[in-house]
């Protein structure tokens, strides 16, 4: 069955779902408001820029939760899913991802968001497999850690590659849809890349390469 792989934040999301995380840490008291959010600024700004250190990005991602139960994490979890992620949800995203199924593809999302805040988020679009920054647990705590390959940019493809051989899968009649530059690499390793409300150097580089630009938004 031919891959349907999307990216999460501002794609099937409108918005970022790893930012919205960090001004929902500082309203619940998780972090110094002060100094957690100007960081938590500066690195989505870097993000967008396509200059993020995504290693230390993550770990002031997890800083919420390191140390915490996986219990109590999920407690905020299921609060920030319901104040945050739920508006969030794109209608049409829904639609695209059921016209995927209807067809039989095989529905995976790849993120550079963690696990933590995003397989919950997977679970509720529906879609079975996905690919996120891995965190490590330890003794049923966070410790605050990544792990692995992180699921940015061009190790977007590497991680999607071991995956796809440890599964017997490939790219034949594959597809990804992205919102962002920083997901070039990926896009041009499918056999159609399709652009979803794409950030302007995104959007520059799809019409030069006559791929697919669409709306989830409209």
């Amino acid at each position: 069955m031919p891959l349907a792989i999307f990216d999460l934040d501002n794609t099937l999301l409108a918005g970022d779902s790893d930012h919205a995380w960090g001004e929902f840490a500082c309203e619940l008291g998780l972090v110094d408001a002060a100094s957690f959010g100007a960081r938590n600024d500066a690195f989505y700004q870097d993000y967008l820029d396509g200059e993020l250190d995504i290693q230390a990005y993550l770990r002031h991602a997890l800083t919420p939760v390191a140390d915490r139960s996986i219990e109590q994490a999920a407690d905020w979890h299921r609060q920030f899913m319901a104040r945050c992620i739920e508006p969030m949800i794109l209608p049409a995203g829904l639609e695209l991802i059921e016209k995927h199924r209807a067809l039989g593809d095989t529905l995976l999302i790849i993120t550079a968001t963690n696990r933590f805040i995003t397989a919950p988020i997977a679970e509720r679009l529906g879609v079975e497999h996905l690919l996120a920054c891995d965190v490590e647990i330890r003794d049923g705590h966070y410790t605050g850690e990544p792990v692995g390959t992180p699921t940015y940019a061009a190790g977007k493809v590497v991680v999607l590659e071991a995956w796809l051989e440890e599964a017997g899968l490939d790219l034949a009649g594959s597809c990804f849809y992205s919102d962002s530059h920083n997901d070039i690499p990926l896009l041009e390793a499918v056999e159609r890349a399709v652009a979803v409300d794409p950030d302007a150097r995104l959007r520059e580089h799809a019409e030069a390469r006559g791929w697919e630009i669409i709306s989830l938004r409209s």
